[in-house]
């Protein structure tokens, strides 16, 4: 899609960066931001600081880690000021379908809610699966905003760029509040992801591969031993139901204390995230491979 740069455009000291600071812009103590859990804790934790309140929609296994926006009461609708999604999903791995996407700019066009998308795992997909942008849907323009980060796409996690595009006012207002707390990116650093961003993305295609190697290696594991797991269609985590029998973060525990092995425990990410684990593909095939062969000492 075509943005004016001027208009629709803001740079970003890293994606979190902005997701925190725009509930600033527009959340006012007693206001309400749509939140998923689990989720990424920022989304909560900007509109804490910003004296809004979270209502949270549950990301369950049998809605595909989509949320309910049924379920959400009219008194709740009307009193949100923001809803904050992420497809693909970070922690459970989920994709968005355009059905989805639709019905969320139906939820914000009807109670005038603002939607950032946060898109820093858009690149990060496997097996010929593109995820969807939320701004290709008709009108998602007018009611929201989406979230890239460089981090994830070109490994610059360290550099802090990234940026947020789309409804000119959103950008607007948080470009505003930005003004007022920080000074913009370095302009070496800049430059760099303008030639990230044009180069001819072989860098972004051989990530993909090493991910999704990885990941088959860590699925195929975990599934031998008899552990519940989707093989992800984006993003470099697994979801990872916990045993019968253990919490989340029992089950955690046991994997550290037992074999050595840093996994979050999903309830770190809202309450809804309670029975399951996440694991991060970061770290090399035989690193994946010796993390199978410890967990297999445990006798599961």
């Amino acid at each position: 899609m075509d943005l004016d740069a001027s208009r629709e455009v803001v740079t970003l000291i890293g994606s979190k960066e902005g997701i925190a600071h725009i509930p600033l812009a527009f959340i006012n103590p007693g206001d309400i931001a749509l939140v998923a859990s689990p989720g990424y804790p920022v989304y909560h934790i900007g509109t804490g600081f910003a004296g809004g309140e979270s209502y949270f929609m549950d990301l369950l296994k049998e809605n595909s880690f989509l949320p309910d926006l049924e379920a959400i009461s009219t008194e709740t609708a009307q009193k949100a000021k923001m809803m904050f999604i992420n497809y693909p999903n970070n922690p459970t791995g989920a994709v968005a379908t355009k059905e989805f996407f639709e019905s969320v700019v139906g939820f914000a066009r009807e109670y005038n809610v603002i939607v950032c998308h946060d898109a820093a795992y858009s690149e990060m997909a496997f097996d010929g699966y593109r995820p969807l942008s939320f701004l290709e849907v008709e009108e998602a323009r007018s009611v929201g905003i989406e979230f890239h980060s460089l981090s994830k796409t070109y490994n610059m996690t360290g550099w802090r760029i990234g940026f947020a595009v789309g409804c000119a006012d959103v950008i607007s207002a948080l470009g505003q509040m930005k003004s007022n707390i920080d000074s913009g990116v370095f302009q070496a650093v800049q430059i760099a992801g303008i030639t990230a961003l044009e180069g001819d993305q072989a860098c972004v295609e051989d990530m993909r591969q090493t991910y999704a190697e990885r990941r088959d290696i860590l699925v195929g594991g975990l599934r031998s031993m008899g552990l519940s797991v989707e093989k992800p269609r984006a993003t470099f985590y697994l979801w990872v139901e916990v045993p019968q029998g253990h919490t989340s973060a029992g089950f955690a525990s046991l994997l550290l204390t037992e074999a050595g092995i840093v996994t979050t425990p999903g309830n770190g990410f809202g309450a809804a995230g309670e029975g399951y684990v996440r694991m991060a593909l970061t770290v090399d095939r035989e690193r994946i491979r010796e993390t199978v062969e410890r967990i297999k000492g445990i006798g599961l």
